[in-house]
Parts: C-alpha cells; sequence; structure tokens
C-alpha cells in the first residue's frame, strides 16, 4: 500500500479569499452610496395655523370635537366611530352645502381623525376642515 502526506495535498488545495473580500467590499459601499440617494415616502400633513377660531359659532357647521381620550363629541353628545356617517348623512339632509370641521385635543389618535373624517366624506361631505388642537 502506499502512504500519502496528506498535509501537503491540503497546502495545495487552499483557495485565496482575497479577491472575494474585495468584491464584497465593493458591493457594500455602493449600496452604502445608493441607500443615501433614496427617499422615505410618507404623508405630508399640514396643520393649519394655531391662532384660527373653531367654527362653533357658525350654526350651519358640523362640528365634530375629538377629545384626548379618542370620545366623538357632535350636537353636545358623544357619537360612535361607526355612527359618524348616519349623524352626519341627517345633518346634510336639511342642507347639504353645510361645512363640517373636525376639532382635536392633544392626545386624539390619528386613527379616529382619519376615520371621521372618512366617515364624514362617506355621508357626501364635500371638504373637511380640521383646525389646530382646541385648548379646552
Amino acid at each position: 500500500m502506499r502512504k500519502t502526506n496528506r498535509n501537503a495535498d491540503a497546502d495545495e488545495a487552499e483557495i485565496d479569499l482575497t479577491p472575494m473580500l474585495d468584491v464584497v467590499f465593493i458591493m457594500l459601499i455602493f449600496f452604502i452610496v445608493v441607500a443615501s440617494f433614496l427617499r422615505e415616502i410618507g404623508v405630508d400633513i399640514n396643520r393649519p395655523d394655531t391662532n384660527i377660531d373653531p367654527p362653533e359659532s357658525d350654526a350651519t357647521s358640523i362640528v365634530v370635537t375629538i377629545r384626548g381620550n379618542d370620545q366623538i363629541w357632535m350636537d353636545d353628545r358623544i357619537v360612535d366611530i361607526k355612527a359618524v356617517r348616519s349623524s352626519v348623512a341627517q345633518r346634510l339632509a336639511s342642507d347639504p352645502e353645510q361645512g363640517f370641521s373636525i376639532i382635536t385635543e392633544a392626545g386624539a389618535s390619528s386613527k379616529t381623525l382619519i376615520s371621521v373624517a372618512d366617515g364624514a366624506r362617506e355621508a357626501g361631505v364635500k371638504q373637511v376642515n380640521w383646525p389646530a388642537e382646541s385648548t379646552q
């Protein structure tokens, strides 16, 4: 039987990893540079100035107030989120050109605000206004 030297075979089969590491570093630099040019897509919200008076004095306007604990108030009563559409539709039946405003207090969630605005639009409101946060 012939005896082979395994250490000699292992030395001859060695692979040089330096070119592969160079390629990996070049790819890393490429992705870092490309990622710096990407922009995040988001929703731009333009809130009005804080010196706008709430339109509560206008008798023909529909005013919905969202409290800090996400309670929805309309005509001095609490309204369920599911009943906003029907309540607004009832008010619009008498005058379809009424204004519609949402007043939010600090702590009110954006989910509630969007749900109320969607319900109003489904009821037929042409424009939804939301002044700055109430100071009540």
